[in-house]
């Protein structure tokens, strides 16, 4: 059992007594993540009694227990997923040799690079849900983005434990910068443009752990494929946590899908705004725009620096080892869409370059996969509607879509268009603010829902839903 030591002062699984520098490194660093909590975790709530879920073990069939924990006494750690014996690089230049245990030189900048960015999206996503505790819909719901937020603490730990162990005084210098930048701040905001966006509401928070922590989920996926072990070990067990996060995200949309359609049928009109419930074309806009936005997370289609990377064998694709090519991708072929003389028409292009563009396509088939899930809802109401997700062209501001506007059905339109029915395809500011408006008080009596959400078909850990999920001081 790769068992995790809670009697060190950082919890971890990496013998980290053992490396008295690196000992104390982390833990002069320590005190500095706190105070970041303190400022920028989740707001008043240091003397909350919350259900969450710790590790005790990295093993997938028994690495958690669950139970009552002052969040500010979260034993946040280091953790890394068991070695795999006799580990090979699966892909790349580096295909069949031994794994890394240590960087190689020629690979330190652009491996740095990618594990600051990883870890810049673990803080910035807590410091966007900051707030949201005040308004939630029920005890179950706080707890969940509690949990969500305690793990992506635990997750800038797991990449701040690797630029201090593998990269020195930079690294070192990179870990201070992650607690520096604060998402949407002017003058130092978070490195990703996604988050940097506000999360003021429940509706776009469980649309950002559906949909963008999705893309933490291909994002870890393809460094987990890494050729550097410490980073894939690390992603392994990451991955592991992520899953809950895509669970919150997914059933909390449905969640509120079903409670439309319940007012739908009750009342039969499609009015829901004058019952205080979020109508579907509304859910829509959101989609639209969660959708479009984490798209550009992925990159230009065609990128130099994934073939560096992938080529290096720092970063696969999704399940490398599962695709039956030759996994080196000198000679092969990829089809990347471009819009060409008014039409979208796939483009062969190196696959190495592609990277980004491959990624992101695996990522839309699995978000396709969980909308249809939602219309499942929808159908058993007996309701003509049906979520659909946007163009891959739609409302685009990187790669190959940025300087055209096109409709959420791929329809190339002008500026003038656009400017003239954006509002029938994004959020409105009317639609922002009549999703804040829902965004009442917190309900916090055990087992009691806001108005606009279903209540879940079951609890965390075999709980009753209406279990004291969070107890207050």
């Amino acid at each position: 059992m790769s068992t995790i030591d809670y009697a060190e002062k950082i919890p971890n699984n990496v013998n980290l007594s053992e490396d008295r520098k690196l000992q104390r490194a982390l833990e002069t660093w320590q005190p500095h993540y706190l105070d970041w909590w303190r400022d920028m975790g989740p707001n008043g709530t240091p003397n909350y009694d919350v259900y969450l879920r710790t590790a005790i073990s990295t093993e997938p069939d028994g690495w958690a227990q669950f139970g009552h924990v002052k969040m500010p006494d979260y034993r946040w750690g280091i953790f890394l997923a068991p070695p795999v014996a006799d580990r090979k690089i699966s892909f790349g230049a580096h295909k069949g040799e031994s794994v890394w245990q240590e960087v190689p030189g020629e690979y330190r900048s652009s491996l740095r690079r990618l594990i600051t960015i990883q870890g810049d999206t673990e803080p910035a996503s807590v410091e966007q849900q900051r707030l949201l505790g005040a308004t939630c819909p029920s005890l179950y719901d706080l707890r969940n983005i509690f949990q969500v937020n305690v793990e992506e603490g635990r997750h800038l730990w797991a990449m701040v434990y690797l630029l201090h162990a593998y990269f020195g005084r930079d690294g070192r210098e990179e870990a201070e910068e992650l607690l520096a930048r604060r998402s949407g701040d002017a003058d130092k905001p978070r490195i990703l443009g996604a988050f940097n966006e506000a999360t003021p509401d429940w509706l776009s928070f469980f649309m950002f752990t559906f949909i963008t922590d999705r893309d933490g989920k291909y994002q870890l996926a393809a460094l987990a494929e890494s050729g550097f072990d410490p980073l894939s070990r690390t992603c392994r067990f990451m991955l592991t946590e992520e899953a809950h996060h895509l669970f919150v995200g997914e059933s909390g949309v449905g969640r509120i899908i079903e409670r439309a359609c319940q007012v739908m049928k009750e009342s039969k009109t499609e009015d829901l705004r004058k019952f205080g419930v979020i109508d579907l074309p509304t859910i829509q806009k959101y989609l639209n725009f969660h959708f479009s936005v984490t798209s550009d997370l992925y990159g230009a289609e065609v990128s130099t620096n994934a073939a560096g990377a992938f080529h290096a064998g720092l970063k696969g694709r999704f399940e490398e080892t599962k695709i039956g090519d030759d996994h080196q991708l000198e000679d092969t072929p990829y089809g990347v869409t471009h819009y060409v003389d008014g039409n979208f028409k796939p483009i062969e292009v190196p696959a190495l370059n592609a990277l980004n563009e491959r990624l992101r396509q695996d990522w839309i088939v699995d978000v396709a996969k969980g909308v249809d899930r939602w219309n499942k809802v929808i159908q058993r109401f007996g309701i003509n509607f049906e979520l659909k997700l946007p163009h891959v062209a739609f409302h685009r501001a990187i790669g190959h879509f940025s300087d055209i506007h096109v409709t959420p059905t791929g329809k190339v339109i002008s500026a003038a268009e656009w400017n003239q029915n954006k509002d029938s395809w994004l959020p409105s500011d009317e639609d922002r603010a009549y999703v804040i408006s829902l965004m009442g008080a917190a309900v916090t009596e055990p087992g009691k829902f806001a108005n606009w959400i279903a209540p879940p078909a079951r609890g965390i850990n075999s709980q009753p839903v209406d279990f004291e999920y969070v107890r207050f001081a």
